[in-house]
């Protein structure tokens, strides 16, 4: 299959590969950065690898030639827009309603954010759909506080796309194009959608981590939280837990979970998901991992298992050198850069710890990355 914007694009950088011959390179990958720990599974493949994700985020710009607004993405290697108006990973009603929001911009004669000369008014949009609950928020963020003819603008969005369920507007004066900004506000709906994943609810508000793949998310967190083996009398500790959705969806397996997470915000979203599923053997603490665990061990507390999704950067050392000295009986480590993970397996398998488990997940089809679950014991 051939993207037509492949070229300009350079997202999807397996795209001159097809499916099978993707998860065959991503295979290779694996083995080679990780068969020195262990036996690698054969790579867990999506059913149907195309418009699966849930998070669709589209600049605005001004294009001189036709003298509209367009919306696109930017090259992956550059700071340029490329025009996009059906990408094949996106979730299709996502694209849709940012193909809307561009007309609408056009015909409401609001202004796209040029970055250059500081002028204009809208940087970008945000879609987030539920895939279970088919639930959708729309994010749009702007410079400045004061949106023109925002009811009409609302009013109209609905009209032609009533499936949405909440809009927020968020005002980012001065931060980078595709973030968000400290103050929002709600223009339609809750503010937030909700969505199911594993059995369990989770809110996803416009600043939430929620993975960008639903189906293959299942799978990841099921293959990590069954490789426990969990009886319902272990304490966990979740580390770098953003909303809590690992730990959550281990704790109707666990005696106890503590979830860690630095960002202040995952922590309090991660409280509010806990509530919502009636979790009350699930406790959040905001700090460090690695300052976190390090004080478990000064303290001589214990641990059954680990459980660890760290950002691309992989642990810390401060953090792994803490869990090797509380000796926890077994450690799931859901890795998202099989570099780091490689690096981090040389050190827990030096320090007592034998590779029992190292499981490919597919996470984003067209794209060089793979998730992988391992599970080490003592």
């Amino acid at each position: 299959m051939r993207c037509k914007y492949y070229k300009k694009c350079s997202g999807c950088q397996l795209q001159n590969l097809e499916y099978d011959e993707q998860l065959r390179y991503k295979q290779k990958q694996v083995n080679t950065l990780l068969s020195k720990y262990g036996r690698v599974e054969k790579v867990i493949p999506m059913a149907e690898p195309l418009h699966y994700r849930n998070k669709v985020q589209s600049m605005f710009y001004y294009d001189f030639r036709t003298k509209k607004i367009c919306s696109g993405v930017y090259q992956s290697t550059t700071h340029r827009v490329v025009p996009v108006t059906d990408c094949m990973i996106d979730d299709e009603a996502a694209q849709d309603i940012i193909n809307t929001i561009t007309k609408l911009l056009n015909s409401f004669k609001i202004k796209a954010f040029d970055e250059r000369r500081g002028t204009g008014y809208i940087r970008h949009a945000l879609v987030r759909t539920g895939f279970q609950s088919g639930e959708i928020m729309v994010v749009l963020v702007t410079i400045k506080g004061s949106f023109p003819s925002k009811k009409n603008f609302v009013k109209a969005l609905l009209d032609e796309q009533p499936e949405i369920t909440t809009i927020v507007h968020n005002i980012n004066p001065d931060g980078m194009n595709l973030t968000l900004g400290g103050v929002s506000e709600v223009l339609y709906g809750r503010g937030y959608i909700e969505d199911t994943l594993c059995g369990c609810t989770f809110g996803i508000s416009p600043e939430s981590f929620y993975q960008v793949n639903p189906v293959q998310t299942e799978v990841l967190y099921n293959t990590a939280i069954e490789s426990a083996e969990l009886t319902g009398k272990e304490t966990v500790l979740d580390a770098y837990c953003g909303t809590g959705t690992i730990g959550i969806i281990a704790s109707k397996k666990a005696g106890k979970v503590v979830g860690v997470e630095l960002n202040s915000q995952a922590v309090r979203d991660a409280i509010k998901n806990a509530k919502r599923n009636g979790a009350e053997n699930v406790f959040f603490e905001c700090g460090d991992a690695g300052d976190y665990i390090h004080l478990l061990a000064q303290n001589g507390e214990k641990l059954d298992v680990v459980m660890l999704d760290p950002p691309r950067a992989g642990a810390s050392v401060k953090f792994l050198k803490s869990l090797c000295k509380m000796k926890p009986k077994k450690v799931v480590y859901v890795s998202c850069n099989p570099e780091t993970l490689a690096r981090d397996l040389r050190f827990l398998t030096t320090h007592g710890y034998k590779t029992k488990l190292i499981q490919p997940v597919d996470m984003f089809p067209y794209t060089k990355h793979i998730e992988c679950v391992c599970l080490l014991t003592r």
